[in-house]
């Protein structure tokens, strides 16, 4: 019911809770109940070399660095216009790249590496974790400052063996 109240709003959304609550079933879900045409578009912050991230979140230009393609890439925020972008795993980020995803946030563009031209996207942000948010903010590994940007609806899910009916589904 959540889901279905909150899915139509463009409003950024963190969702919290423990490893296997199905954290991208309810992404994917809020995705499919939002109208929005675009892609689901889902990335795994911890799974990602913190040297990629940024090229991987927002593309590069052709010959930006050594190894690029020629062609350049687009970034998963490029490929999430008009749709839905799932950050999982947001508290695995290393903490430079929250201060590059925060000004993305307020902005509403990103910069591709090796360009200066700002490109606007409209992707709808649903980050989730299974850490402990305020601890990480205590412990200087997480902003607060995103942590705001990105909650402006939170979703914490109970852990799966508090919903009996759902292991059934």
């Amino acid at each position: 019911s959540i889901v279905r109240k909150i899915a139509g709003h463009k409003s950024n959304v963190l969702i919290l809770g423990a490893t296997g609550t199905g954290k991208e079933v309810v992404a994917r879900a809020i995705h499919r109940l939002s109208g929005r045409k675009g892609e689901f578009v889902p990335i795994n912050c911890g799974a990602i070399p913190r040297d990629l991230l940024s090229s991987e979140l927002f593309g590069y230009e052709g010959g930006a660095f050594t190894g690029a393609r020629i062609s350049g890439a687009v970034g998963k925020f490029e490929y999430a216009n008009g749709g839905t972008l799932f950050l999982d795993e947001i508290g695995e980020m290393p903490v430079d790249m929250q201060v590059t995803l925060l000004r993305v946030l307020q902005e509403q563009t990103i910069t591709r590496i090796g360009s200066n031209k700002p490109i606007r996207f409209d992707a709808r942000i649903v980050a989730a974790t299974n850490q402990d948010i305020e601890q990480l903010i205590q412990e200087k590994k997480f902003r607060s400052d995103l942590r705001y940007r990105l909650s402006v609806i939170e979703i914490q899910l109970p852990l799966l063996r508090e919903r009996g009916e759902d292991v059934i589904l």
